[in-house]
């Protein structure tokens, strides 16, 4: 099989894979593959095939880095923002780590502020990293 045509199979897998992800960096990875299939085609030795890939791949990938940063107000809250938590208890005061329960169940949180607080204190959910809460005395906004 010739280069172009497995950069073409490339550039369709990662589209494919795009479909699935939502990410936009696939496709951009995707198209850059196509742009390989492109220059090979056009008879470029394979290490230019590879340059017009990097190129593409890394212009894709920083437009989508810009266009999200730029556009990261707009973007919709997470869904857990400003429900309630209860505080049960500290892990690592200092830290600022502690549990809490949350929708039935009790999960690590980052506490935000320096606010003392005692079991069963009402906290507010700001956003989740991971399987951690950030949490807050007041309702975020």
């Amino acid at each position: 099989m010739d280069h172009a045509t497995l950069w073409a199979v490339t550039g369709l897998v990662l589209v494919s894979g795009e479909l699935v992800t939502g990410t936009f960096c696939l496709l951009m990875l995707g198209i850059a593959a196509f742009g390989a299939a492109l220059a090979a085609w056009l008879g470029l030795a394979f290490p230019a095939q590879t340059l017009v890939a990097a190129v593409i791949s890394a212009i894709g990938c920083y437009g989508v880095h810009v266009y999200r940063a730029k556009n990261r107000a707009q973007q919709m809250a997470p869904i857990d923002a400003g429900n309630p938590a209860s505080f049960e208890s500290w892990v690592d005061a200092p830290a600022r780590l502690a549990r809490v329960r949350y929708r039935g169940a009790t999960w690590d949180a980052r506490v935000e502020g320096g606010d003392a607080l005692e079991p069963g204190a009402t906290l507010y959910v700001v956003a989740a990293d991971g399987n951690t809460l950030k949490v807050a005395k007041n309702r975020p906004a």
